[in-house]
């Protein structure tokens, strides 16, 4: 019996250039930065596509309050979290969009 998510043209066709997109999505994401930021920049916060955090700049005024600077620098890993997802589910909207998928699919 053939099987039935083999070949070019079926669904083990569309799901192979959905894979080869998404490891290429990885890559891409591996390189783009983003950056949050807290009290106006004090606190900033610099983090790829993949969520790993490539750099954290820390005003030296706001050192002197423990406590102040935890919750800024908390405060703006968040935010780059946060814009971090939004990049990423766009680049995903677009290659659902681009496959004629739903975005649930992808989990959007």
């Amino acid at each position: 019996m053939a099987d039935p998510f083999g070949g070019a043209g079926g669904m083990g066709g569309m799901l192979g250039g959905l894979q080869a997109q998404l490891k290429a999505m990885h890559a891409e994401a591996e390189k783009q930065e983003v950056e949050g930021s807290a009290a106006g920049g004090k606190v900033l916060v610099r983090m790829n596509g993949t969520q790993e955090v490539l750099a954290v700049r820390i005003d030296p005024a706001i050192l002197a309050d423990r406590e102040l600077a935890e919750d800024l620098v908390r405060a703006a890993t968040n935010d780059a979290v946060r814009r971090s997802r939004e990049a990423v589910n766009g680049q995903l909207r677009a290659l659902a969009s681009r496959m004629g998928l739903p975005p649930q699919l992808l989990g959007l």
